[in-house]
């Protein structure tokens, strides 16, 4: 029998996985894939995979001949990872403390995990310190959110229903926007030279309501946020107006979400 706490967190994971991965993710993995220039053969490690989306695309470019880890600190992400792919080896760890020997791993990856740890900088040692001389660095980070209207028209709803403490868990993701900042964080870590890219995907959502209500259910209380009904209500009916036009001719959400990759190679 699953334990309920952990029960709790494999159905949060199933969540993100049905909306946000299509939504927002997907379409990442195979640039920060090209990114590391991951190749057959070679040993890939994921930081913060999730339900491992990225990791997945990396073991379809290393083949059978090679081996891809993926690594996250929440177990419910990683109990839907190994039932996607069970070819990867999946373990729950923290970036800034990999539980991998010096000079591991070909390559090393991450999209969209760099501004949630505790210590970037270390994290960042951490993946120099596993990935072997020559070896590969591709780390993806959401564009500023004033680069991406549609989720600032949430925050700024957020912000005038829900309070400031909402509004900064929807500003989270893109806390690290500013390429002067990325950069700087890499130098810090010792990580000469970073370059960074900047693309510009397509996030999409099967409505308004799917958008923001998982936004409001799922990841402001991951963020230690929970609204009361009255609230997710006004908010959901106000965020209609804010976001309406966004909506397509199919009705369905879309609009464009930008990030930046940055990709290094370790001294030999």
């Amino acid at each position: 029998m699953i334990d309920p706490a952990l029960q709790v967190q494999i159905d949060a994971a199933n969540a993100y996985q049905a909306l946000f991965v299509p939504a927002l993710f997907q379409e990442w993995a195979p640039w920060v894939v090209a990114a590391a220039n991951i190749q057959p053969g070679e040993r890939v490690l994921d930081v913060a995979c999730g339900t491992g989306v990225l990791a997945q695309a990396a073991l379809a470019c290393v083949g059978p001949g090679g081996a891809v880890a993926g690594l996250d600190a929440n177990p419910g992400m990683l109990a839907v990872a190994a039932r996607l792919e069970p070819a990867i080896d999946w373990q729950v760890g923290l970036a800034e403390a990999l539980p991998y020997a010096d000079h591991n791993f070909d390559a090393v990856i991450s999209q969209f995990g760099l501004m949630f740890f505790s210590d970037p900088v270390q994290a960042l040692r951490e993946m120099l310190r596993v990935a072997r001389p020559g070896g590969h660095l591709a780390v993806a980070v959401w564009d500023s959110l004033a680069h991406t209207p549609a989720y600032a028209a949430e925050v700024a709803v957020l912000a005038r229903i829900a309070g400031e403490d909402a509004a900064a868990a929807m500003r989270a993701p893109f806390a690290l926007g500013d390429p002067q900042r990325l950069a700087a964080l890499f130098c810090d870590a010792g990580i000469a030279a970073p370059n960074i890219v900047t693309h510009t995907g397509t996030a999409h959502f099967p409505s308004i309501g799917a958008m923001v209500e998982a936004d409001l259910r799922g990841w402001l209380p991951v963020m230690g946020v929970t609204l009361d009904e009255p609230t997710i209500a006004q908010v959901l009916a106000e965020a209609e107006q804010a976001l309406g036009r966004y909506v397509t001719a199919d009705g369905i959400v879309q609009f464009d979400s930008p990030a930046h990759i940055v990709r290094a190679t370790k001294a030999r």
